[in-house]
């Protein structure tokens, strides 16, 4: 496993890293945690670190004067609780990049790991007359980022972004950095300033 870290000024340093880390329910991947001394690759994953979808995450980072940490995994992982065993961190920690479609219009929740969102009080509040899990055609038209990869930023145009105030509770956050091998570290204050999303409740 390889990390990518990358600031606001754009420089970016490369360490290698070995733990297999694990993605967050539903939409969203994660990981960290494990020195070794090779960063390792499969045949089904890139293996630049900052092309496609990944690239534009990064760009979009850079662009807001934010850092992260920008990690490649050997393998894909299915559950928030999953990641979080691997990451010796708690649920809680992880943040979710869910697409939703909200009377046709695309609506990112980034919620925490530790639970799901109501999708009918999210509607209530934003004054939708329904919001429902949105379809991978979807995810992928909105984002630029296929389900299982998908980040909080560095998608085609500007998507309304909701974060679960929950979140506020963890000083550092793992959430999805644009493909199904790819995760960044981000803290909090970073989330909300790199997506400019509204704090909400959303459980």
């Amino acid at each position: 496993m390889t990390i990518v870290r990358t600031g606001g000024g754009g420089a970016v340093a490369v360490a290698p890293w070995a733990a297999e880390p694990d993605h967050a329910q539903d939409q969203s991947g994660l990981a960290l945690r494990g020195m070794d001394t090779e960063p390792s690759t499969t045949a089904s994953q890139p293996t630049d670190e900052r092309s496609g979808p990944v690239q534009e995450v990064v760009a979009a980072a850079e662009r807001a004067g934010i850092s992260i940490d920008l990690v490649r995994m050997d393998g894909q992982v299915p559950t928030a609780a999953a990641a979080a065993e691997r990451l010796g961190c708690t649920v809680a920690q992880i943040a979710n990049s869910l697409i939703f479609d909200a009377d046709g219009e695309p609506l990112l929740v980034i919620a925490s790991g530790a639970h799901r969102v109501d999708t009918k009080k999210v509607a209530a509040d934003l004054g939708y007359r329904k919001v429902r899990r949105a379809s991978p055609e979807f995810v992928l038209e909105h984002t630029g980022q296929e389900v299982g990869g998908v980040a909080p930023f560095g998608h085609p145009a500007p998507v309304r972004t909701v974060i679960d105030a929950d979140l506020a509770a963890e000083e550092k956050l793992w959430a999805g950095g644009g493909d199904d091998y790819t995760m960044i570290a981000i803290s909090y204050a970073d989330l909300v300033r790199g997506t400019g999303g509204e704090v909400r409740d959303v459980r």
